[in-house]
């Protein structure tokens, strides 16, 4: 375990945890919310620093990310815990259950990445993903230290909770995030993640006002956040952002503790339908019969890039501009090691 960092003493024996906006109060022997920060004779520990539950050789489109070095790999670490509690987590058994651990200090995830590089694979960097990133922010800050110093790229895919003092300390190492808005409302992000909504909003916000490339994520549960008004007030949000943030719609499917049938195909075609009104960049997941996956040129309607699964061809782009008219295309290529 490490020392936590973000934390204060409320009293001689309680310490508040101040890494998210819970700002939990935990008693000595007990933990926060997330289940990983914990009160041990009087300092707050990150107990799942260099814990490992699941670690891969992944393509950089399952995060996803559309516009971040299409076609490359990126290997990816997850552990235990998280300061949401999704009624329809898809990785619970990870995030909420007891899963077997293997030990991983910083030093070496970065070596794992710079040897994968060195095999021949097309590796952009380190992924935290999996689980909750930001409830591990020890480790992930120290290692994304490391990979930065090592010319490598560091990506969160994150539900985005998190106070704006550690988020904008994490964001100097930080190259691309992508970010869960789950809904639209306060109502279900309390009702439904135990979370809130204004906090993700920020932290969207920051990390495109420090130019850290985003795209967002937006899963539709069917009867609980897929109206047209919401995905309209979600579209019109990010336009007021950044109009060139890529928005994926996903599908979602019974899991954990929520029964609510599929996501119709027709409600996912229609949220694309009202946010492309807006916004260029959007993509349909988990849906791979609606053939919503690949990437146009706003302008000219080229395609850029054909995604089937994750074979990719990189068939309309010429560096960063569509090949055939020469419009700027918001997809970060360059400098890759």
């Amino acid at each position: 375990m490490r020392e936590a960092m973000y934390y204060d003493s409320k009293d001689s024996n309680t310490l508040g945890c101040r890494l998210c906006p819970k700002h939990c109060a935990i008693s000595p022997g007990q933990a926060g919310f997330c289940r990983v920060r914990q009160n041990y004779n009087g300092k707050l520990y990150a107990a799942s620093f260099g814990r490992v539950t699941s670690y891969g050789l992944d393509p950089i489109e399952k995060k996803p990310l559309y516009h971040f070095y299409p076609g490359t790999l990126i290997l990816s670490f997850g552990t235990v815990g998280c300061n949401f509690l999704c009624e329809f987590c898809q990785n619970w058994t990870t995030v909420h259950g007891n899963p077997e651990t293997v030990p991983l200090t910083p030093e070496k995830a970065v070596s794992l990445a710079v040897d994968t590089h060195m095999d021949g694979a097309i590796n952009t960097g380190i992924a935290y993903t999996y689980s909750e990133p930001l409830v591990w922010y020890e480790f992930v800050l120290e290692t994304a230290r490391l990979t930065k110093a090592a010319g490598y790229k560091n990506v969160l895919v994150t539900n985005g909770y998190i106070n704006e003092t550690p988020l904008k300390e994490l964001l100097g190492y930080v190259d691309a995030m992508n970010i869960d808005v789950k809904g639209f409302t306060e109502t279900y992000y309390r009702k439904h993640c135990a979370g809130s909504l204004a906090t993700v909003l920020r932290t969207v916000e920051i990390a495109r006002e420090q130019n850290c490339h985003v795209e967002l994520t937006n899963l539709l549960v069917t009867g609980l956040n897929d109206s047209s008004e919401e995905i309209q007030q979600l579209t019109n949000w990010v336009a007021s952002v950044d109009r060139e943030i890529p928005l994926h719609f996903s599908r979602y499917f019974p899991n954990f503790n929520m029964n609510i049938p599929a996501t119709p195909l027709k409600t996912l075609q229609m949220a694309a339908s009202i946010a492309m009104e807006k916004l260029p960049y959007v993509y349909i997941g988990n849906a791979p019969e609606l053939d919503r996956q690949n990437t146009y040129c706003p302008s000219c309607g080229n395609l850029l890039v054909n995604r089937t699964g994750y074979r990719i061809q990189l068939t309309g782009l010429r560096g960063t501009a569509c090949g055939k008219c020469g419009k700027r295309i918001s997809v970060v290529r360059q400098n890759l090691v």
